[in-house]
């Protein structure tokens, strides 16, 4: 019994490089969306990451302006590969809400309840 604690132990310990190798990545809103409670006007992003997975808190922050608008929301990040990064929206009365963002070795869902924004 000890050996399979210690096996999982190990195993669970490798995916954590994965995740905290790089905690960050620039995205691109092409056009005005929703994340958590905040609308985020189109832009340049800077999507920044703190937890440990699979509970996160994403911060989403606009580059190159002065007065970045930026989010800070909880998220769930679950170890995917994919071959480039991927915005999924939903589409409601003309606005659009992030639902998750698909990145080179993860999948970042956004859950409903935010934690902050400005």
């Amino acid at each position: 019994m000890k050996r399979l604690l210690t096996f999982a132990l190990v195993l669970s310990s490798l995916s954590i490089p994965a995740f905290a190798a790089k905690n960050s990545q620039t995205i691109t809103l092409s056009s005005a969306t929703t994340v958590g409670t905040t609308k985020l006007p189109a832009g340049e992003y800077k999507l920044s990451w703190t937890g440990t997975a699979p509970e996160v808190q994403v911060t989403i922050e606009q580059k190159n302006v002065q007065h970045p608008a930026t989010v800070t929301v909880p998220a769930k990040m679950v170890a995917e590969k994919h071959d480039r990064t991927t915005l999924t929206t939903n589409s409601q009365a003309g606005a659009l809400t992030l639902e998750s963002i698909q990145l080179k070795d993860a999948t970042v869902n956004f859950t409903s309840s935010p934690a902050s924004g400005q």
